[in-house]
C-alpha cells in the first residue's frame, strides 16, 4: 500500500514538472528608462535682426553688429533666463513688469533684462542708408517745438552720448506732459526703469557702449555718434513717437 502510494506520489510530481518545463514564458515587458526631462522653454527670445548683419556698411561694420548681436545681446537673453529660474518669483512677468520693477530686482535680472530691451529696441531703430526715411511732419514739429530745429536736437543728442562717461545709452523720450527731452542713462538701464531719473517713452536710442563701435571706430565715439544718424530708421522713430502722444 505504502509503496504504490509512493509510486503515485512520484509519479505525479514528475508529470507537473514536465507540464511546467513545457508551459510557455510569459515574455518579461522591458523596463522602460526614465522618461527625459523636457527643457523648459526660455521665458524670453531673441528675435531676428530685422537687416542682414552687413546691412548697415559702412556705418556699422558687418563684424562688430556679428558679434553685438551673437555674443552680447544673445549673452544678455541666456543671462535673463537664467536669473528668471534662478528667482522664480519674477516668472511669468513681461519684460515691461522687470523693467518698471527693477528697484528691487537682483542685479541679473536688472543688468540682463535692461540689456535684452535696449538692444531689441537698438536693432530696430536703425536701417540699411537710404531706407530710414525722414521724421514725420508730427515728429518734425515736435522737435522743432522742444529744441529749435532738428539740427539743434541733434547737437543736444551728441553732446549727451559724449558726456555718458563709460558705458551706457542716450535716449529720445516722450515725457508723461507730451514734450520731447534728450538725456542717458547708464550700464543697461533705460527710461522705463523705476531707478531711473530719465523717465519717459522711449523714442530713439543710441549705444554707446564700446563694444558697439570700437572695432570700426576705436576710441572716436563722436565718429561713431555724428555716422549713426544716417542709419536712423526715422520710420519707426515717428511710429514710436505717435504711439507715445496716444497714451
Amino acid at each position: 500500500m505504502r509503496l504504490a502510494l509512493t509510486l503515485t506520489l512520484t509519479a505525479f510530481s514528475l508529470l507537473s514538472s514536465a507540464a511546467l518545463a513545457q508551459a510557455p514564458t510569459a515574455p518579461v515587458a522591458p523596463v522602460a528608462p526614465p522618461a527625459a526631462a523636457t527643457p523648459a522653454t526660455p521665458a524670453f527670445t531673441q528675435a531676428a535682426l530685422p537687416y542682414a548683419y552687413g546691412a548697415l556698411e559702412p556705418i556699422v561694420d558687418e563684424a562688430t553688429m556679428r558679434i553685438h548681436f551673437e555674443r552680447h545681446h544673445g549673452a544678455q537673453v541666456a543671462g535673463l533666463n537664467a536669473a528668471i529660474v534662478a528667482n522664480p518669483a519674477y516668472a511669468g512677468k513681461s519684460l515691461e513688469a522687470l523693467l518698471a520693477s527693477a528697484s528691487t530686482a537682483p542685479p541679473a535680472i536688472r543688468n540682463n533684462a535692461g540689456g535684452h530691451w535696449n538692444h531689441s529696441f537698438y536693432w530696430k531703430i536703425m536701417a540699411p542708408l537710404g531706407t530710414g526715411g525722414a521724421p514725420s511732419p508730427e515728429l518734425t514739429a515736435a522737435i522743432n517745438r522742444d529744441f529749435g530745429s532738428l539740427d539743434a536736437f541733434k547737437t543736444q543728442f551728441r553732446a549727451t552720448s559724449m558726456g555718458r562717461f563709460g558705458s551706457g545709452w542716450s535716449w529720445l523720450i516722450v515725457k508723461p506732459d507730451g514734450k520731447l527731452a534728450v538725456g542717458s542713462t547708464p550700464n543697461q538701464d533705460n527710461p522705463l526703469m523705476d531707478v531711473s531719473d530719465f523717465r519717459g517713452k522711449p523714442i530713439l536710442g543710441n549705444d554707446v557702449w564700446e563694444h558697439a563701435y570700437y572695432l570700426k571706430y576705436q576710441n572716436k565715439r563722436a565718429d561713431y555718434v555724428d555716422a549713426w544718424w544716417s542709419v536712423i530708421n526715422w520710420n519707426q522713430v515717428s511710429k514710436l513717437y505717435a504711439e507715445a502722444v496716444k497714451q
